[in-house]
């Protein structure tokens, strides 16, 4: 008689190789499902609110923060207390100050959580924007500002035609800063009811399906990365040529230095 055979050890990296590669499928299925992509929580619309939400808050946040900045960069005043006041509110954690707006039936009953969301989202938007908003007024050539001067301009034309050139690329590193933040962030405003890409991630927490709250995390990381991508050509646009020229020799020049 023939003993039998004894069964091979177990393969832990081929059993854990299998399971990624299921799981792999269940995404790919996942986002083929025509049921995601159409109806009112589909992903379009539910990518459309992000960005609504998301916009209003960055524009709230350049006219509030950019307001301010723009003012106290120009006078030089209180420019120091307002800048650390504004980047105190950045270590309040967002989902408390969400969670404080939705306890209040007069601010999470409006519009289906939007404006719990936007309040939330606004204080974490400000801080960036003001603070590079402020260093930008502030970077700003004082002979430069006595040249304009010299020439017959008005304050108005010094802000306009020399200061907020100038100051144009620290302004948009904010706001760039602050709309990859909300855009990363908004995805909270799920638990305040607010339809947005983090339903999926919410609902898969809650019900938990890991494939769910995955693809809805890729969604928001591509729409973060799409948002970052933008900005920063829009940015390069908004700077002008000479200063481009300045950034390519210092990268030139510290490229030079390694390689020396």
């Amino acid at each position: 008689m023939v003993p039998p055979r004894p069964s091979p050890p177990p393969d832990p990296a081929g059993r854990l190789k299998g399971t990624a590669v299921h799981f792999l499928s269940q995404v790919f299925d996942w986002f083929g499902d025509t049921a995601n992509w159409s109806g009112p929580n589909g992903i379009p619309q539910l990518f459309v609110n992000q960005l609504k939400l998301s916009l209003a808050v960055v524009v709230a946040a350049l006219v509030v923060g950019g307001g301010i900045g723009v003012i106290l960069g120009h006078t030089g005043r209180g420019g120091l207390v307002a800048v650390n006041a504004a980047n105190s509110a950045r270590a309040i954690p967002t989902l408390a100050l969400l969670t404080l707006f939705a306890i209040q039936p007069s601010i999470s009953l409006k519009w289906s959580g939007f404006l719990a969301s936007f309040l939330a989202l606004l204080i974490l938007a400000i801080p960036p924007i003001l603070t590079n908003t402020y260093v930008g007024m502030r970077e700003v050539d004082a002979d430069v500002r006595d040249a304009a001067r010299a020439m017959g301009l008005t304050g108005l034309q010094v802000f306009g035609r020399v200061e907020a050139p100038l100051a144009m690329p620290f302004v948009m590193a904010g706001f760039r800063t602050a709309s990859i933040e909300v855009v990363a962030t908004s995805t909270l405003a799920a638990y305040v009811s607010y339809a947005d890409l983090g339903t999926f991630v919410i609902s898969g927490l809650d019900s938990h399906d890991t494939v769910e709250a995955f693809c809805g995390a890729v969604l928001v990381a591509v729409t973060a990365a799409l948002v970052a991508l933008f900005l920063g050509a829009v940015q390069r646009v908004l700077t002008p040529p000479p200063l481009r020229r300045r950034v390519r020799l210092g990268r030139a020049g510290r490229r030079a230095a390694l390689d020396g």
